[in-house]
């Protein structure tokens, strides 16, 4: 006897559905040293969340930016 497996299929998400506000707040710099290092040792779970938005101050967004069109590229 074969044994068969189901799929499940999840129903799609309402496009009307916006997401949940962010409850939890954490400061850079606790969070970067973890991001890094799950990075760093290829943890799986840190894919799953690739997708997600941070919101960020407008100061940060504008030195990100200004370092990412000032940073040498590698030839």
């Amino acid at each position: 006897m074969v044994t068969r497996l189901k799929i499940f299929t999840p129903p799609p998400q309402e496009m009307d559905e916006l997401p949940a506000e962010p409850d939890v707040r954490v400061r850079l710099g606790d969070l970067l040293p973890l991001v890094a290092m799950a990075q760093r040792m290829n943890f799986i779970w840190l894919k799953d969340f690739l997708d997600d938005e941070v919101a960020i101050s407008t100061d940060l967004y504008e030195v990100m930016q200004a370092f990412q069109s000032s940073r040498p590229t590698s030839a």
